[in-house]
């Protein structure tokens, strides 16, 4: 699989960060990417889809990696919280995490992270009631939601000026 096409010989194959990559049918995805790839900032919370501890974009899309089998990720492209500091919209919430100093013990962070790229890359300024609404399924049990919402309205605003 080179263009994103789906396997032929009938094991499911993705692309995870431009590598395409086998998958185990039955695997969760989240242990693709921790056990066998080491793709480490991926991070298992509840394992029940609750916490956002474990977010990757799939096809652009902000989903939960923990309960999702790899058979259902054939033909897709996979992105990891590892492979968004290259990209300007990464880079920005990236400073911007830094910044306001956003992350307390950082657990849940590359899940927030993900959903706010996911945002962020359809929208340029959302207001704090959308990046609210777009967080709510993560939990920080640091109590971290205030820096963390001012961090991606400061990543936003950071996008939104030229240059930056």
């Amino acid at each position: 699989m080179t263009d994103g096409s789906h396997a032929t010989d009938g094991q499911p194959r993705c692309r995870i960060n431009d590598s395409d990559v086998a998958l185990e049918a039955d695997e969760p995805l989240l242990f693709t990417l921790r056990n066998r790839l080491g793709l480490t900032a991926v991070r298992f919370g509840c394992g029940l889809e609750q916490c956002g501890a474990c977010m990757v974009l799939i096809d652009g899309e902000a989903r939960h990696s923990c309960a999702l089998p790899a058979s259902a990720l054939d033909g897709r492209t996979v992105v990891t919280p590892e492979a968004i500091a290259g990209d300007p919209i990464g880079a920005a919430l990236l400073s911007a995490f830094e910044l306001e100093q956003a992350g307390q013990c950082g657990y849940c962070l590359a899940g927030i992270m993900m959903s706010a790229f996911a945002l962020l890359t359809r929208e340029i300024n959302p207001s704090r009631a959308r990046i609210i609404e777009v967080l709510d399924g993560h939990l920080c049990r640091c109590g971290a939601h205030i820096p963390i919402l001012r961090a991606v309205e400061r990543a936003a605003g950071m996008l939104g000026k030229p240059g930056a």
